[in-house]
């Protein structure tokens, strides 16, 4: 019989990150108050058992570290500890060097856990978790380790070692428009002043794990206007960046969230922000997020719920 106490869990926040106007890719960063770094909500339970069965069962995909992330790894694992027991005291304590999750009952011995530290990290939140290290020979950041089991539709495995351009070369623009800002920030990225953002996706798949899915050309779909609602979903990163004050590598954190379409019936401003941004956002967007097949449903769907109700069909 489980006798764990019932722990009332803050619900599922709400970000919508797209502005009524011409779509752009930007980083559109904002100063980070460290007390907000994490997140944790009522998906807590189900996210982290989720974690769990991909680490059991696929664990080389969506778990990585070189052996030149280990201090790196050790700190975050330190800080996430620090600031879990501070900020959620009520789901996670520590009884001398062991570490309690109270929602889940997992306890883990902090000096025998016999996991790589960011693998440990990784298992505590709902974020995910990559680690950049800068690489003075050749002046870049480059991919050194990353707990990753909720990927939107890229592959640890091909992407670990590589720099920020590298990462992000299939990406429509961002050589053009973010490259440089992006070089910037990691630059100069101070320790005390960590940032967060936002980025978002329209997709026909509600999963968390999405290695696959972007350039795809034999996609088919039963999308229609009359089943958006119940087929297509809003998904949302949430993303930190901050440098770690020991190593000086930075700590990426990326945290899913998603929301069917449906939960935008009775939101028509939302809804109409989405339907332009989307309409606008190029042909190489389009066909870089295989969107071409749901998209003439999907926007027409949202310029329904996003026009006056004496209006819609």
């Amino acid at each position: 019989m489980n006798t764990s106490p019932i722990i009332p869990l803050p619900p599922v926040k709400h970000y919508y990150p797209f502005a009524p106007q011409p779509f752009r890719i930007a980083m559109n960063l904002r100063p980070l108050d460290l007390d907000e770094w994490l997140e944790i909500d009522t998906e807590f339970p189900h996210q982290l058992a989720e974690k769990r069965r991909l680490l059991a069962e696929q664990h080389a995909a969506v778990f990585e570290a070189r052996p030149e992330a280990w201090a790196a790894s050790q700190e975050t694992l330190d800080l996430l500890i620090a600031h879990l027991t501070h900020y959620y005291p009520q789901i996670y304590q520590r009884h001398g060097r062991t570490l309690v999750n109270q929602i889940t009952a997992e306890e883990w011995p902090l000096d025998q856990h016999g996991l790589h530290p960011l693998d440990l990290a990784g298992r505590l939140v709902q974020e995910d978790l990559c680690l950049m290290k800068h690489d003075p020979a050749a002046g870049i950041y480059r991919l050194v380790g990353a707990s990753l089991c909720f990927p939107t539709r890229w592959r640890l495995a091909e992407k670990m070692g590589r720099s920020l351009a590298t990462i992000h070369i299939p990406t429509p623009n961002y050589t053009t428009q973010l490259a440089s800002p992006m070089d910037r920030l990691f630059d100069k990225l101070k320790v005390h002043k960590p940032v967060w953002r936002t980025n978002w996706n329209v997709l026909d798949d509600g999963s968390l794990f999405q290695p696959t899915g972007h350039g795809r050309e034999d996609y088919k779909t039963d999308v229609t206007i009359e089943n958006v609602g119940q087929k297509i979903w809003l998904r949302i990163e949430r993303q930190t960046l901050r440098r770690l004050p020991s190593s000086q590598d930075i700590l990426f954190t990326i945290r899913i969230y998603n929301y069917r379409f449906d939960s935008l019936a009775d939101k028509p401003e939302v809804a109409q922000r989405l339907a332009i941004a989307l309409a606008e956002q190029g042909e190489a967007m389009i066909e870089y997020k295989s969107m071409r097949p749901i998209l003439d449903a999907t926007v027409a769907w949202l310029k329904n719920v996003g026009s006056p109700p004496t209006t819609r069909h």
